[in-house]
């Protein structure tokens, strides 16, 4: 058995491929450079390894002074590259030391040290690195996803958008990526090239928080990847930052001064690689970093039954009854507003699957009645038989429908059916009843020839389709659920068009669109078996995971900074929306079952940081905020001054989904029998 999981793992990692990059120093330039089956990739700009920018002009950096190497040095493991740089009546000693730490993947330690008699004003350091290729795709974690190119149809001047074409340039602080690098494709060259950075800010800034950014800027031939001492841009504006949810701030003056005797370092790491497919190219940085960040310790956060039983003690505080049995779970405060809600941010009926799997663990005679009141009130929301599709809220009238609740509300109308099997004492004729009127009226919809989803919300039918027809031995609910996984493999699977659409108040990709499709895709290979839906869920998968903080961020002095809150694990929500939230949570199960699939220790050791992080800045009343600012982005509170909105929290917007998210997690943990 073990056999063959590594086979069908070597048949998947597209990326794990024999040949490998290696760095090569010329000779008799002493210039480094990086190779790939043969062919030179990676080179330094034509004007020298190393560049300082000696003027602040118009928001952006000017008067380029550059250097090429001098002297070449050979130290144990390390080869060391130096120089002197003459500025304004001064020196700047520059340095680099490589060293190769794996098969195409080499160290970096960039150093500057200024020599001169005065202070150095205004300048910016710079770290440039040339691949060659017209209009490659960029990968930029959390950030941009192959251009952005569902959203950009959108609102292509709310989100960052780059699509490689001369002149366009996308550069981002440190702190705001969640895994640190930057990704070209080369896709005609059948290679691919990322640039991960050890983030840091930076000494001498005349900023009280300014830090290492990191991106990439296109010329006709080749594409720069480029760490800058500060400064930041996209979307063709210099000194931008993307602060807010429909438009950008300006973020200017990122400039440091180095005093005599300064210097700064910065260190950083080349990874060239052969891909095999179109779309791929961003998978193999993902394990890298993984390697590089090891965010595995889930022991130093709170454990598993603690956070059970604290979700599960706010839950109850959710039970409102508006009478008439319209029971349920608030999607709200209750003091503030009365909704029961399924779906997205309200998941009413999130609790009526979780709580009948933590039942034993949570000993308390309230759940049974609860599970089956709610569930029972619930399947009185209307169903449209012909689309499948059901109303969504109930505050004294029924109201609102959209594809990604009815899915996500199918899905646990199915794992509660699915689950009171086991639970004996619950009564599931009117839930069955309730999810064949949407299973009958989803499937019909999407095996019509007029089916043509706008985006990847309606991948969430594709598990609940899966489930209700074995449940109910129907073959058109698995020919819808298999007609729109391959549809949305088609889409998706060369990144011309990255998942998206899985949010209700963005228009981009998001990771609620992957995580969509990695849930499709992996509940259709459990159910058929076939290989082609395993290696389709772990590419979903990874785009997932390219939201998921592998690092933990240092903050200024803020609410998170209260709690010496860590990022680690937690999930940057979209390209529009840049901060960060729990909803990781949600597919750390499924994230640990692949590492099971795939026979991958990082993956199960990653989940289970991912469901235990996020329990952190739980107040005593059990209650968390949405929206933690760990960059430059706010969407609640005042939003008035850029340089002071990273370290916000907004705590107040406390949505059901944050609790029912943990309870539903939990559950399919405890479905296979792990203890995160």
């Amino acid at each position: 058995m073990r056999f063959l999981k590594l086979l069908l793992l070597q048949a998947m990692l597209v990326v794990v491929l024999p040949v490998m990059a290696q760095l090569s120093i010329d000779s008799s330039t002493l210039c480094p450079s990086f190779a790939v089956d043969g062919r030179t990739m990676i080179t330094t700009p034509d004007e020298g390894l190393w560049a300082v920018a000696t003027k602040w002009e118009n928001d952006w950096m000017t008067d380029w002074v550059y250097a090429k190497p001098e002297r070449r040095e050979q130290s144990g493991e390390w080869t060391i590259l130096s120089a002197e740089m003459p500025i304004k009546g001064g020196v700047m000693f520059v340095r680099d030391s490589y060293r190769q730490v794996q098969d195409g993947l080499v160290q970096c330690r960039r150093r500057y040290e200024w020599r001169g008699e005065q202070t150095l004003e205004q300048v910016n350091l710079a770290v440039r690195w040339r691949m060659q290729g017209n209009q490659m795709q960029t990968f930029v974690p959390g950030v941009i996803y192959y251009g952005n190119k569902n959203g950009a149809k959108v609102n292509p001047n709310i989100i960052p958008v780059y699509n490689g074409k001369a002149g366009e340039f996308a550069i981002f602080e440190e702190h705001r990526y969640p895994i640190p690098f930057v990704m070209l494709e080369n896709t005609a060259a059948g290679c691919a090239a990322a640039v991960h950075t050890t983030p840091s800010p930076v000494r001498g800034a005349v900023l009280a928080d300014q830090w290492w950014s990191m991106g990439v800027e296109a010329a006709d031939g080749y594409t720069d990847f480029v760490l800058y001492s500060g400064p930041i841009g996209y979307n063709g504006q210099h000194a931008v930052a993307k602060a807010l949810q429909r438009t950008p701030m300006k973020y200017t003056n990122t400039y440091i001064n180095m005093e005599p005797g300064r210097v700064v370092e910065k260190e950083f790491y080349i990874e060239l690689y052969p891909i095999k497919a179109e779309g791929t190219g961003f998978q193999q940085p993902i394990y890298t970093a993984l390697d590089l960040y090891k965010p595995y310790d889930a022991d130093s956060f709170t454990d598993f039954a603690t956070i059970v039983e604290e979700k599960y003690r706010f839950a109850k505080n959710r039970w409102i009854d508006l009478g008439n049995g319209a029971v349920g779970f608030d999607m709200y405060e209750p003091s503030l507003r009365k909704d029961i809600v399924m779906g997205w941010c309200g998941q009413a009926g999130s609790p009526g699957y979780a709580l009948q799997v933590l039942a034993g663990r949570l000993d308390d005679a309230d759940i049974e009645p609860m599970v089956q009141q709610s569930l029972d009130f619930l399947t009185t929301y209307p169903v449209d038989e012909e689309s499948g599709m059901f109303k969504l809220g109930y505050n004294g009238d029924y109201h609102s429908s959209n594809h990604v609740s009815c899915g996500q509300a199918m899905y646990n109308f199915a794992k509660a059916i699915v689950a009171a099997k086991k639970n004996k004492g619950y009564d599931t004729e009117r839930w069955r009843e309730f999810l064949r009127k949407a299973c009958d009226g989803q499937s019909r919809r999407i095996l019509s020839d007029e089916w043509s989803p706008r985006s990847t919300d309606e991948a969430f039918y594709v598990a609940p389709l899966a489930i209700a027809s074995k449940l109910f031995k129907n073959k058109q609910y698995l020919a819808a659920a298999e007609k729109a996984s391959k549809l949305y493999a088609e889409r998706h699977l060369k990144m011309n068009g990255c998942y998206w659409g899985g949010t209700l108040d963005a228009t981009c990709e998001d990771k609620e669109g992957a995580w969509a499709a990695f849930q499709a895709f992996i509940h259709m290979y459990e159910y058929t078996k076939q290989s082609q839906y395993l290696e389709w869920a772990k590419h979903a998968m990874d785009v997932c995971l390219s939201y998921v903080v592998v690092w933990d961020i240092p903050l200024p002095a803020g609410r998170l900074a209260d709690y010496n809150f860590r990022s680690t694990g937690w999930t940057v929500v979209s390209p529009q929306n840049q901060h960060i939230d729990v909803y990781g949570v949600l597919f750390a199960p499924e994230v640990y079952r692949m590492g099971k699939y795939l026979d991958d220790e990082r993956l199960c050791k990653l989940s289970k940081v991912m469901y235990r992080t996020c329990f952190q800045l739980t107040n005593a009343y059990g209650s968390q905020g949405e929206q933690l600012q760990q960059t430059n982005f706010a969407q609640r509170g005042d939003m008035s001054n850029v340089y002071k909105l990273r370290g916000g929290y907004s705590e107040g917007w406390t949505v059901f989904w944050i609790t029912a998210h943990f309870l539903n997690a939990a559950a399919r943990f405890e479905e296979m029998g792990v203890e995160p």
